[in-house]
Formats: structure tokens, sequence, C-alpha cells
């Protein structure tokens, strides 16, 4: 390894943690938030310059693409716990061969998904309640947005596999000038080609072909177990089956609580356009605490996979501890700024008083208290960092996704309200989050438990 590619890998198996963990978590952060102002700039965009149907019709695609898209990014989960995995217990031939195998399932699976964008868009928006006004435009931003799904999953791998060496560094660059990339093409096709919602779903595209082009560049010029070589790509049945393991559980767990979230969607779409808007703009500022939040999971994630790889099991509850702490003031800080500017952030996707009012309303139920979902996601990454998949899926499916889905179709029902359907966040967030706390001390006994006896 020449000296400039081990620069930017972390020993996360020695040494002070703390420092670590923030040196990690930070790009990593920046770089999530990088990624989100790719939807963002569109949906400012088209509600400053082509009115709130189009708000409407970007912003109502967002649960469905994750819908469809979480099982397969679920397996790039599989690929980072895989590397840093192998990393840490200094298994190269395993890392190179899990590399090889994820950058080629990457492109497998985002040609698979064109197709399912480009045939199932119209009906599922259409099943969704999708209103007529804002349809057509809502099924033309999905079919070409889905255009770009083998760059994006060629990115979401490629980057996976640099997270679980302690790269986050060069992600949030790449990012950074396709994030610039971006915004500059949505107001060069919208404002003066007026192409509308095809025109910032295109600008998404080609800044994810470019992000998704240097990280493949990464891989190529790195030396090592990590490195990409285009002749070796093939399919490692084992490791294959590794990724599958542990990642189709975290991408079926993805894409059964973007279903809760679609019934979500539904129910806000029988309030109308006006209410869709206003909590289109609300959901867009809340993905950036999430993903602030987000970034902690990723670090619980990866540190665990390494250390468990090491066999350095008694540094897994400090790793833990301090990922809790540190998404616990993320979230509080984030959470409650975002609330107390509410007014002035909904201002900044429409000037229309009705969507800001509702998109408020949708806040102080979701933002305030979104610190608990960010210690649910924690438990989960230190989980799936210890090898244990099903597990955590099947506690989020049944705490999070099975009790919000029963609340939209009892309590919600009794008391047809937004805020009635807002507040089934925080409740089912806690209600997971302290199931998985439970699953976690007993993870840990078991696997120390197998560590002496071995």
């Amino acid at each position: 390894m020449n000296k400039k590619g081990k620069s930017f890998e972390m020993d996360m198996c020695n040494g002070p943690l703390l420092g670590k963990i923030l040196l990690f978590a930070i790009p990593l952060m920046l770089s999530g938030i990088l990624q989100l102002l790719f939807n963002a700039a569109d949906i400012i965009v088209v509600g400053r310059f082509a009115g709130h149907e189009a708000l409407a019709a970007v912003g109502s695609t967002g649960s469905l693409i994750n819908l469809l898209i979480n099982v397969f990014i679920g397996l790039s989960v599989g690929t980072n716990v895989l590397v840093a995995k192998y990393y840490g217990a200094q298994k190269e031939e395993q890392v190179s061969q899990t590399v090889h195998t994820s950058v080629l399932t990457s492109l497998i699976c985002g040609s698979f998904l064109i197709l399912v964008g480009l045939f199932l868009a119209g009906p599922l928006l259409t099943l969704m309640g999708t209103p007529g006004d804002v349809l057509a435009q809502a099924t033309l931003y999905m079919r070409i947005y889905f255009l770009g799904m083998p760059v994006m999953m060629l990115y979401n791998f490629g980057a996976a596999i640099l997270r679980a060496i302690g790269d986050t560094r060069r992600p949030l660059y790449y990012l950074l000038l396709a994030g610039v990339v971006n915004v500059v093409l949505n107001l060069i096709f919208v404002t003066q080609f007026h192409m509308g919602v095809s025109g910032v779903a295109i600008a998404t595209v080609i800044s994810q072909a470019i992000s998704a082009a240097l990280i493949v560049r990464a891989l190529i010029r790195s030396e090592g177990c990590f490195h990409l070589d285009f002749k070796q790509l093939k399919i490692h049945p084992i490791r294959l089956k590794q990724m599958i393991r542990i990642g189709l559980p975290a991408g079926m767990q993805g894409a059964v609580f973007s279903i809760s979230n679609v019934l979500i969607q539904s129910s806000i779409n029988s309030f109308g356009s006006i209410v869709m808007a206003g909590s289109t703009a609300a959901s867009n500022i809340e993905g950036f605490v999430y993903t602030s939040m987000n970034t902690f999971y990723q670090t619980a994630l990866s540190f665990t996979s390494q250390n468990y790889g090491a066999k350095k099991l008694n540094r897994i509850p400090r790793i833990l501890l301090l990922c809790l702490g540190c998404v616990t003031v993320v979230g509080l800080l984030l959470g409650n700024l975002a609330y107390i500017f509410g007014n002035q952030l909904l201002g900044i996707y429409s000037s229309d008083p009705e969507v800001i009012s509702y998109g408020l309303v949708r806040m102080s139920y979701v933002c305030v208290p979104y610190f608990l979902c960010g210690i649910m996601d924690v438990m989960v990454g230190s989980l799936r960092g210890m090898g244990y998949s099903v597990m955590p899926m099947l506690v989020s499916l049944t705490g999070a996704c099975g009790l919000r889905i029963l609340w939209i179709f009892t309590v919600f029902q009794l008391s047809p309200t937004l805020p009635t359907l807002f507040i089934s966040y925080p409740v089912t967030w806690t209600v997971t989050a302290c199931a998985h706390i439970i699953c976690f001390c007993f993870a840990l006994r078991k696997k120390k438990a197998e560590a002496a006896a071995s």
C-alpha cells in the first residue's frame, strides 16, 4: 500500500475510540448531507420555479423510490460488514473477493431496477392514490430517475467498501463535486430550458454518474486487498451468500419500513396537494437531521465489524455507548433547531403560507423527538456489526413497521387527523429502541461465551 492510499485508512481496533469515531463520522455526515442536497435541489427548484403541483410530484415519489431500492441498498450493508470484518482479521483474499463480487452485484441490481422503474412507476403511484394533477409529472420523474440506478448502486456499494476500511473522506470530496454539478444543472434545465420535473431528474442522474465514476476510479487506483480490477470481476458464491445473509434482512427491513411510509404518504395524499407539498418540504428538512444521525449507525456498523473480526469484543460496548451519546446530542440539537427555525426553512421550499403551516405540524411531531430514531438505528448497527441481521430485522419490523401499520388502520381511522398520523413515529421509535437494547445485551453475552469456549 502506498503512503497516500494508506492515509485514507483507519485502525479501528487499537487506541482511543472517541477521536476516531468523530474523525470517521464527520466526513460521513457531510457526505450524507451532500447526497440529500441532490433531492433538496430538485424540490427547491421545482417548488420555486414550477409550482406546488411539480413540488408535490417530486416529493410524492420519495417513499415509493425508497421502497423499490431499499432491498438492493441493503446488500451494500452486507458489503460493509464483510469487508470490515475481513480487513480487521487481515484476510486479504476474502476482502478482494468481496470487493469484486460487490461491484458486479451492484451493476446487476441497478440494471434490474431500470426495468422496475420504467414499467411499474405509473401503476404504483396510482395505487398510492397520487392525485391526478400530479400523477403524470411524478411518473415522468420516477422513470428518468430509475435510468440512473446502475450508477447509484455502484456508488453505494463502492462507498460501503471505502467506509469499511475507514475511508469516509474521499466519498465526501466526490459528492461535493457532484452536488455542485447537480445544483447548476437543475437551475439550467428548469429556469433556462423550462424542463420541469424531467430537468431535475436528468440533473440528478448526471450528478450520480459523476460520483460513481470517481468512486470506481479510487478503487482502481488503490493498492492492496481492496484494489478493483475489472478483469477479476466475478460473483464469488460464498461471498455473495454472506452478503445476502447480512444484507438481505437489512434491505427487507428498509423495504418494509418504506411500506409503512408509503401507507403514511397515501394517508397524507388524502388531504390534498397543499398538505402533500407541506409534508414534502418538512420531510426534506427532516432528512438532513436523519442523515446526520444515521452517520452513527454507519460508524457503529464499521467499528463493530472491524473489532469483531479482530476478536476484540471488549471494545464493542464502548463503541456502542459513544455512538449512542453522539447520536443523542446530534438528534436533539438538530431536530429542535430545525423546528425552531421551521418557518424560515420551509420558506425556502415554498412561499405559500398554507404549505408552511402544514409543514410545521409534521415537524413538531417528527423533528423534535427524532433522536429516538437515531438511538434505534445505532442499536441496529451494533447488532449487524456482530453478524446479527435477522434478529434486528424482526424486532424492527414488529416494533416499528408492524406497530405503525396497525396505528394507521386503527388509531388513525378513529381520529383521521395529521397529528394522529405523525405521532405514530415517536411512539414506534421508542418501543423498537427498547427492544433492540435488550437484544444487544443477550447478543454480546452470547458472543463472549462463544469466544471463551473456543
